[in-house]
């Protein structure tokens, strides 16, 4: 035992320095360090990929009548980075902060709310109004077709299948 230690104390004297000057001088973080989740509000589109494949839940979707609202709880988060991964439009970013310590819950909470597009036959709210911007744009790029042409978009889901039977049925008789 008292020869471990001296052997210890001999590489501590061989060294000079043990620790690292961490709060004074910090070392900035290795490339790829996965850090502190942030999300560009301008960007996200309210698809649910994130929350679909982050493995803690901490991202939790509500779909009010005219809004959704995504919340993001950082404090449950475990850096995977899935999150980002999936991002359609690349809202999603880790960041290489890492020094999350607060004293308000409050600061690792993100929300961000969007508008919904209600349905024009039913009026139920199906999904939001980037989401169908972003259709409109390059669905009728790659259709070749005109965006007020695509009336059909305007459906959710349930309504546009109806509409689609309806039709089916008519061209039959």
């Amino acid at each position: 035992m008292l020869l471990s230690k001296l052997k210890e104390a001999l590489i501590c004297f061989k060294n000079l320095r043990v620790t690292l000057p961490y709060p004074f001088q910090p070392a900035p973080p290795p490339p790829g360090f996965r850090g502190r989740v942030e999300v560009d509000i301008n960007k996200c589109i309210g698809c649910g990929a994130c929350a679909v494949a982050c493995p803690p839940k901490l991202i939790d979707i509500k779909d009010l009548d005219s809004k959704r609202i995504l919340e993001f709880q950082l404090g449950r988060c475990t850096y995977c980075a899935r999150c980002a991964e999936v991002c359609p439009t690349v809202a999603i970013a880790m960041t290489p902060d890492f020094e999350l310590a607060t004293d308000n819950k409050a600061d690792l909470n993100i929300s961000v709310e969007l508008t919904m597009v209600k349905c024009e036959h039913c009026g139920e709210a199906f999904t939001t109004q980037r989401i169908m911007n972003k259709l409109a744009t390059e669905v009728s790029k790659e259709l070749g077709m005109e965006p007020a042409d695509m009336k059909w978009l305007h459906l959710c889901p349930e309504c546009r299948t109806a509409s689609e039977v309806e039709k089916m049925m008519e061209a039959e008789s």
